[in-house]
This record gives structure tokens, sequence and C-alpha cells, in this order.
């Protein structure tokens, strides 16, 4: 491989355009091609992007020679295929969020990683912000005391109704899509999944949970309390509750044009603080783990066992929402 990853952008999806720029703007890597299920769908695409190469079908582009790592933004329920069948032709798979939809397909891919020897990550680019590595920095420090409860909030409002995240059979649902983003904070806060859960949905006319609220019970009596919607207005928040105080974040996972990124701590019987918070394009710091894995062999910075301690959370929460019952964790 030459001191540059060779990127291909497995879907012609509305995500590919957070991921483009920083892909350019990285000094490792270059966007060289797209695939589509559709030569003319592919080349409007690369003609629009100013993408050099396009292909007519996925395996096509995996198959070329001409990329290094792809980056699956296909819907959810092709997520493990087709990042099993990318290692399989050799090359690096940047999954995006949800990895995948079962915990067979998440170690499917990870033995498929593991057999080939290729990089696999999964696509949660606010890990990879400096604020959330300064929020976990921060707790670590104990400047919040000890935790005792999370609560966290994506909620925006679905406009179409002729979209993949209304498919039941495809992963949708509010709590795959972007429940997965509170969920996935709580994990990183309390340090592993939790213990047992509890979750009420309420289904759209599709069948999927167009709203979702969990319960997570952690050890040591902590509990996590995330909401996911697309019924309402754009809404990301998360709040720790801990002995000293509170931490408010008001833009964990996301840019949003009207509404300023903060960190504040608001100490028992004290005035609030901020706490600052270098800025970085969202995108960049995946792209850069990623060019870090491959280039120099550093090992992903969010780990396989998170990834799938993401998907078996979730799919405990949808078994309680179904049953009505409190759920533990499997293995």
């Amino acid at each position: 491989m030459s001191e540059k990853v060779r990127w291909g952008l497995l879907s012609t999806a509305k995500i590919n355009q957070a991921l483009i720029p920083a892909i350019r703007a990285s000094q490792r890597g270059e966007l060289v091609a797209v695939a589509s299920r559709r030569q003319d769908r592919a080349d409007a695409y690369a003609q629009e992007w100013d993408i050099p190469r396009s292909f007519g079908s996925y395996e096509a582009m995996l198959a070329s020679g001409e990329v290094d790592a792809v980056y699956v933004s296909l819907p959810n329920y092709l997520h493990a295929e087709w990042s099993i069948r990318a290692m399989e032709r050799g090359l690096h798979v940047l999954c995006e969020k949800p990895f995948a939809i079962s915990l067979s397909e998440v170690d499917a891919m990870i033995a498929a990683s593991e057999r080939t020897g290729t990089v696999l990550a999964e696509a949660l680019m606010y890990r990879h912000h400096p604020q959330t590595k300064a929020i976990g920095d921060w707790l670590r420090e104990g400047h919040l005391g000890e935790i005792s409860v999370l609560r966290g909030v994506f909620n925006f409002r679905l406009e179409e109704r002729d979209n993949v995240r209304l498919v039941p059979e495809w992963g949708g649902g509010s709590l795959w899509d972007v429940g997965i983003y509170p969920l996935s904070f709580a994990q990183y806060v309390m340090g592993g999944p939790p213990l047992r859960v509890a979750g009420d949905q309420w289904l759209g006319d599709t069948g999927v949970d167009e709203s979702f609220v969990g319960q997570m019970h952690y050890d040591g009596g902590r509990l996590a309390q995330i909401t996911s919607s697309m019924r309402t207005p754009l809404q990301t928040e998360i709040e720790i509750f801990g002995a000293r105080g509170r931490l408010l974040v008001t833009r964990p996972f996301n840019d949003m044009a009207d509404e300023e990124r903060r960190v504040t701590f608001h100490p028992a019987g004290g005035a609030p603080q901020e706490i600052p918070v270098p800025e970085m394009d969202l995108y960049s710091g995946e792209v850069e783990d990623m060019h870090a894995a491959i280039l120099d062999g550093a090992r992903p910075y969010l780990t396989r066992a998170e990834t799938r301690d993401h998907v078996r959370t979730i799919l405990a929460l949808y078994e309680s929402a179904r049953t009505h019952r409190v759920v533990s964790l499997p293995d």
C-alpha cells in the first residue's frame, strides 16, 4: 500500500456527504471511487462529488483493486453482508452504525476481520471528537464525584415516509438509527454494558419504533435513561448527575448550526462552569483513526467489545419493549 489510503464509498447514501470532506482534508487518505447498484446513479454521484471512479455494482468496486478501504453506508440490514464481502477481498472497513442488527452478524464480521487481517471499525464519529474524550477524562478525574444517573436524548423529525428508517426488516426504527448515540455514550461513561434493561416504544404504521424510551441498570446502582424519536424537532443532549453536581452537554453527537457546542458543569451550590472543548471536524477523528490502524498498525479507538455491547444492549431493549419485561443482558 502507498502512504495514502484509497477510499471507496459503498453506496450513494446521504451520510456520505459528511465523510467526504473529512477524507479529503486528511493528508493520509484520498477518495477514489463510489459504487451503486446502477451505473448511471454511480456516474451521476461521481460527477456531483468529483470522484474519479464509479462502479455500477458493489462487487465490481470491491474486486477492482483500486481501493484499500471502504465506507459501508448501506441500509442497516446490509452492513454485515457487505462488510464481510469487502474484508474477504482484503479491504479495510469503516461500517456505519449500527454495526449490524444481530449478534450473530457482529460475530461473523469480527471473525472475518481476524481471518483476513483487515481493519474493521464502527463509524460512531462523535466518540472520536475531542469533546467526548475531554468529557471522559474530566469524569475520570473525579470532578463530578460518584455518578448516579445519565440522561441522553437524540430526537429528530422524519418528514418523508418513504425512507429506509421505516422498514422493519431493514433494521429500521429510532433506537437503531439515533438511539444508539445516547446508548453508546452511556456505556462510554459507565465503563461497559448494563446488567439489565427496560424499554418501551411507540410503533408507527410501518411497525418500527418511531419513539423509544429505555432505562439501563448498571452495577453500583447507576442508571441511564435514553430517549430516541423520529417524531419531534431535532434535539440532542446528555446530562450526567453525580455527587458533586451535574454535567450538561448540549450538542454531544452532531453539529447544529443554530446551537453552540457547550459542556457546562453545574456544581452543587455553585455557579455554572464552562468546560472548554477543542473544535474539530466531527468526522475527521474516525477517518484518522482508520488511517492509523491501516498504515501504522494501531488498534482502533472504538474496540470490538464496545461495538458488540452496543448491539446486544439494543437487542435487549427491543426484547424488553416487546415483552413488557425487564431483560438481563446475554453474553
